[in-house]
């Protein structure tokens, strides 16, 4: 099997407790991180008991009990554990090895715990965790390393699962590219479909427990190609069955299979964290990277004057000026960006050399002022390299604006679609320069935006945006030439279609990923917003551990699959109507975006990810989604006060609307079903419900987005504003208004082989 993850595995506790485990181990997962917890804080309970002169009776239990549980549910760990060894003879042995230790570890803690029934616990004549608490600390860290290691044994079945599913759909594909009759390909695609799903559940589920945030993004682009590559793979198949002649349509497929090929490959070795051949990924360091680490090498001179020598950080200055090449060497830099960059880089190695003149004079004389003048050295050359980074974020993101706004009419595509269906291949030919040309600018604007990105996840997005322009822009060239050669057939349109669609799909992304770097810079969140409005357990809500939580089986996933792709599909349509709107604050897009995010949570869960683990917690998100939708309808009732009688009846009979569906949608996720059917014809219903208001927002939106620009362009659309004391006061009430919260959900991610694994809460 390729190379595992459980070459390593390590857990630390309080290092007062001197407790640790095997520092040969690494823990790559969230699953293992997580129940490994609750034993690392019993033990080190044990451990740093105070030592009394005199303890009770009930000290002397609550230890012994303590000692007890760990024993027992070590116990019930290691039978599972042993369990697993029979099912899979190639981890047999080193399983056993380690429940055999695990076990003589846990009854080892609970001799030396047995204490209550002692006269005297701390004598001599007695070994117990009083007289031999270093007995205890090596008893402690075999245990915790013997656990983990059989955690992380068992971890490697999981990533052997999804070896196995990628070596099925792989298989598959094989065939598929071979057949020669529609009647094969339809039984073909059919199994493959099966497969890619089963393949998508496995890596969605380590994709959420992935602990490194840079893997769980990579293993996200990945996931996104195989998913658009899957619908690309059936139209462009069957447009080279339809033509086989035809060169053009062998390309396109060609193209894809391949493209599908090397995603797989990538999954393989994020789940398996190995590199082609052996090699070391570096990935080129962003300007933001490189200016925050010039910046604490800097600001590290304060502490010591001598742990970098000044070529180090002149060096690491000129591989940052070199990056901002990228920017002055574009075509697509403003003038005056590239001469502000430009002026800021030269001024950035004057502070260097004023900065180094001081520090070495510091080296060999600790003066006051001498300090004082390198303490203002340090300062310029911060503020320099702070305005450097300002000025490549605007460089950057007013390009990107700008062409996500040009380009957001797909005139191109448009054009490519109408000539190829006239089989008019000179004009065919004349597009796809044009399409060459956007193709270009994209990719251009991708490389710019990753060095400003902020962050390692939003990097890794913004090179699968560039490789998805890079690698669909001449798909779609290669299936318009199809369409233009044959303009009769359906197949090819809808070819073409699919890659448009992909096309448009990405850019969409884009305005989005925009946003969130934006977001970045200006200190708001540093990671992609997820709306969750859920219940910590025990805190919010008394009855929550009465209910049994469901998960659907991978039949129901398949059958709630396209219901999901619709909503998936209307999440992104809300996205891209909320973007068109210029004031981001106002509260309709506010409440819009909020129910988007709601949506799209609701639309992983029907794929078996994201943070809604269970059928119960869809149900909740789907009662905070139903009260957004309320609260937006109140919303478009106060912009209706605003607007003139003509416009007015439209907007309230399509709020009005809106009212009905989530009160619908309420009493639906409310309702009480017992019995798996039944709660599967209630996921259903909620999540269609969902849809269904979507669909609505999707309407809602425009048409109010369209009477805001009627008012600006003057047409009287709107009322005039409300005397500044009625604006006063209704502000004032919107100021106390309480903000939407997003709430944290705590669910353990282990789910199979370690529920048994229960401690006793320590006293």
């Amino acid at each position: 099997m390729a190379t595992s993850p459980c070459s390593s595995s390590g857990v630390s506790s309080s290092s007062s407790s001197g407790l640790g485990a095997d520092a040969g181990l690494e823990i790559r997962t969230r699953s293992v991180e997580q129940t490994l917890v609750p034993l690392v804080s019993q033990i080190t309970t044990l451990i740093n008991h105070k030592d009394k002169p005199k303890r009770s009776d009930k000290t002397l239990q609550a230890i012994q009990r303590v000692g007890q549980a760990v024993n027992l549910a070590v116990g019930r760990f290691v039978t599972v554990g042993e369990a697993i060894a029979n099912e899979n003879h190639e981890l047999k042995e080193e399983m056993s090895v380690a429940c055999i230790e695990a076990r003589r570890a846990g009854e080892t803690i609970a001799q030396l715990t047995d204490v209550a029934s002692l006269d005297h616990p701390e004598s001599d004549s007695h070994i117990t965790i009083f007289t031999d608490k270093t007995g205890v600390v090596k008893a402690a860290r075999l245990l915790l390393s013997s656990v983990t290691k059989v955690l992380v044994l068992a971890d490697r079945i999981v990533i052997k699962q999804i070896i196995t599913s990628r070596n099925k759909v792989l298989a598959t594909m094989e065939q598929l590219e071979k057949v020669s009759s529609f009647q094969e390909f339809v039984q073909i695609f059919s199994q493959f479909g099966n497969e890619m799903v089963e393949f998508a559940h496995l890596t969605g589920d380590r994709q959420n427990d992935l602990k490194d945030e840079k893997k769980k993004a990579r293993m996200a682009a990945s996931r996104a190609v195989l998913e658009k590559c899957t619908m690309m793979l059936l139209t462009a198949s069957k447009t080279c069955l339809r033509h086989p002649d035809c060169e053009s349509a062998r390309i396109n497929k060609d193209g894809v299979f391949h493209r599908m090929r090397l995603a797989l490959e990538q999954v393989i070795e994020i789940v398996t964290d190995s590199t082609p051949n052996g090699e070391n990924e570096m990935a080129p360091i962003s300007i933001y990277s490189g200016i925050k680490e010039f910046k604490n090498k800097v600001e590290g001179l304060r502490e010591n004057l001598y742990f970098l020598s000044k070529d180090n950080l002149s060096t690491m200055l000129e591989v940052i000026l070199e990056h901002t090449e990228d920017f002055t060497d574009s075509a697509y830099t403003s003038h005056e960006h590239r001469e502000h960059i430009l002026e800021l880089s030269k001024q950035a190695k004057m502070e260097l050399e004023q900065l180094v003149s001081v520090w070495m004079q510091a080296q060999n004389q600790k003066t006051k002022d001498l300090m004082e003048d390198l303490e203002v050295a340090i300062l310029k050359t911060c503020q320099c390299m702070n305005e450097l980074k300002r000025e490549v974020h605007s460089a950057a993101t007013s390009l990107a604006a700008d062409l996500l706004k040009y380009h957001m009419d797909h005139m191109v595509l448009k054009a490519l679609k109408i000539t190829g269906v006239e089989g008019n291949l000179e004009a065919v030919a004349e597009y796809t320069c044009k399409l060459s040309e956007q193709k270009e600018q994209l990719v251009e604007m991708c490389r710019l935006l990753r060095h400003v990105s902020g962050t390692e996840p939003l990097e890794i997005t913004c090179i699968h945006a560039e490789d998805t322009f890079q690698v669909t822009g001449p798909q779609i060239i290669s299936a318009a030439e199809t369409l233009a050669l044959h303009p009769s057939s359906k197949i090819a349109k809808e070819n073409l279609e699919v890659f448009c669609e992909a096309w448009e799909s990405q850019l969409s992304d884009m305005s989005m990923l925009l946003r969130e770097i934006n977001d970045v810079f200006e200190g708001r969140r540093g990671e992609k917003r997820v709306y969750l409005s859920l219940p910590r357990p025990g805190k919010h809500n008394a009855n929550l551990k009465a209910l049994k939580p469901v998960k659907l089986d991978t039949e129901e996933q398949a059958k709630i699959a396209k219901l999901g792709l619709e909503l998936h599909l209307l999440t992104s349509d809300v996205d891209s109507e909320t973007e068109k709107w210029e004031d981001q604050e106002n509260e309709i897009v506010q409440h819009g975006q909020g129910m988007s995010s709601m949506a799209y949570s609701m639309y992983l869960f029907t794929r078996g990810e994201g943070l809604l683990k269970t059928t119960q917690d869809l149900f909740h998100q789907a009662e905070i989604f139903a009260t957004e939708g309320t609260k937006l309808a109140s919303a478009l009732h106060a912009f209706s006060n605003q607007v003139h009688d003509d416009d007015k009846p439209l907007l309230l009979l399509e709020a009005e609307k809106l009212i009905s569906m989530c009160k619908q949608l309420q009493i639906t996720a409310k309702a009480s079903v017992q019995g798996k059917s039944a709660t599967f014809t209630k996921v259903d219903a909620c999540i269609l419900k969902t849809r269904n208001v979507m669909t609505l927002l999707c309407q809602l939106l425009p048409l109010c987005c369209k009477l805001l620009r009627k008012n600006k362009a003057g047409n009287g659309c709107l009322k005039p504003a409300p005397p500044w004391r009625e604006d006063r006061l209704q502000t004032g009430r919107n100021a106390h208004t309480p903000e939407r919260r997003t709430e944290t959900f705590g669910i353990k991610s282990l789910e199979n082989h370690v529920t048994n694994m229960t401690f006793l809460e320590s006293k």
